[in-house]
């Protein structure tokens, strides 16, 4: 079997294994949406005393997951105890995969020609069905029990598998409104998990403002000081030993879990790359942060979306990577404006949101200088990838160039590493050019002309001559 008949055979592997969790998920949603109907048929008769064999909603016995396989059941066994945790699982899925189970909750309360207070919930934007609340899940579990309306906080709390796992995502009922007026619905990694069975990673969407990124570069191919690689290393041993450190030796008490690090430096000289090696090293997904999404003028929605990124990212296995970070990380105003007062608003959250992260948080900037030293503080390492010397410019071309140049005459290649101060993303533009220009000149190798002209194209750049 060839390369190509191999990839083939996996991606087919993948998509039979993504079929069967689909079959598998969507026989066992279906077990639990019929007995869904039946709980809450059975509320609606219960509280406005219609006629009914049964009289409370324990004697309809939830679907039996014991020896169901779906990745549905599989989540459900290992961190759900309760039926009503079951029931208020399935009101997050239910808009998604069987809308009109909810009709029931348009029915109008015929006195005051409006819908009943109790059911809570709220109409989306374009979708016309029923969208439900904590207040629909309380009157559903709860009806009018006082007690068990007030044990039903616990399902939205932080600790709760629900919110701890990043399962099901409570929206903001706004300022003043009753916490059970908050509506809640399921994360798209979990809906994906429960239906399709496809677990792809999280990328960039309009909901999540971050790009997974990867490199198939190796730690051989990063060209660094030792004293940097020293620094970095330094990472690397905490990624490894953090849980030893804080629990067996019982540090968790004076430091905290997650660890922060500013990368600055020219452009060029390794910083993305360092981030993603490391996340590739010890199978940590490395997302940078998009800016631009995350910053807004109208006040308190940029810390609004930073708090949805980091309470996604709080349970996962991510490092954040905050590239030219300065855009807002950068140093405080100390003007009086309102303009400062928010942007001075912002810093301040940020630095709080970054120290109790509990993982890893990269920040990239050229310009240290444009960091607030509030947040130099709270970082556990300062790196400085400098500008890479002659006989690191010389590495780093050949390890580019990967045996696709030849020297014309001696010592060519050694010579432009000494003559040309370029960082490594400088080098890796100038190798892309020479090997257009080469593959135009119908040659299978680059040559020294080759990489004088993409030199001279680079410098032009930043307004140099060769």
């Amino acid at each position: 079997m060839n390369s190509l008949q191999a990839v083939n055979s996996i991606a087919t592997t993948s998509k039979a294994f993504d079929l069967d969790c689909g079959v598998a998920n969507a026989m066992s949603l279906e077990r639990e949406i019929e007995w869904f109907s039946q709980i809450l048929d059975l509320r609606i008769k219960l509280y406005f005393q219609q006629e009914s064999e049964l009289t409370s909603l324990s004697q309809l016995a939830a679907p039996d997951l014991s020896s169901d396989q779906s990745l549905y059941a599989k989540w459900v066994k290992q961190h759900l105890h309760q039926d009503q945790e079951r029931i208020v699982l399935l009101m997050a899925l239910i808009p998604h995969i069987r809308p009109q189970v909810f009709d029931t909750f348009f029915i109008r309360n015929s006195h005051f020609d409006r819908a009943y207070t109790e059911f809570g919930g709220k109409q989306g934007q374009t979708h016309s069905g029923f969208l439900p609340t904590c207040e629909t899940a309380a009157f559903i579990i709860a009806a009018e029990d006082m007690i068990k309306r007030f044990n039903m906080t616990s399902l939205f709390e932080a600790h709760h598998p629900f919110l701890h796992h990043n399962v099901i995502k409570l929206l903001d009922a706004g300022d003043g409104e009753p916490f059970f007026s908050s509506p809640f619905t399921i994360e798209v990694e979990f809906l994906n998990r429960f239906t399709t069975g496809i677990t792809e990673k999280l990328d960039y969407s309009t909901q999540f403002p971050a790009k997974l990124i990867k490199s198939q570069l190796e730690w051989g191919d990063l060209v660094l000081t030792a004293d940097v690689m020293e620094e970095i290393d330094q990472i690397r041993i905490w990624i490894a030993h953090s849980d030893h450190i804080l629990h067996d030796w019982g540090l968790s008490k004076s430091l905290k879990p997650g660890y922060r690090s500013l990368f600055y430096g020219p452009p060029g000289t390794g910083k993305t790359l360092t981030a993603t090696l490391i996340g590739a090293e010890f199978g940590l997904d490395v997302y940078r942060i998009d800016l631009s999404s995350m910053v807004s003028k109208y006040i308190g929605e940029t810390e609004k979306n930073l708090a949805n990124l980091f309470d996604q990212a709080a349970t996962k296995r991510w490092i954040l990577f905050f590239d030219e970070a300065d855009a807002l990380f950068g140093t405080r105003s100390q003007g009086g404006s309102a303009n400062d007062r928010h942007s001075n608003q912002e810093i301040a959250y940020l630095l709080q949101r970054i120290e109790d992260f509990p993982g890893m948080v990269i920040l990239a900037t050229n310009l240290r200088a444009n960091i607030d030293d509030a947040f130099s503080r709270r970082f556990q390492s300062l790196i400085y990838f400098p500008m890479p010397d002659a006989n690191q410019r010389f590495e780093l071309w050949s390890n580019m160039l990967n045996h696709r140049y030849e020297d014309e005459q001696s010592g060519q290649l050694k010579l432009i590493a000494e003559q040309y101060e370029l960082a490594g993303g400088s080098i890796a533009n100038v190798v892309r050019y020479g090997a257009i220009r080469a593959i135009q000149s119908d040659h299978d190798m680059m040559s020294f002309d080759d990489l004088r002209s993409g030199i001279a194209k680079e410098l032009r750049k930043e307004g140099k001559t060769i």
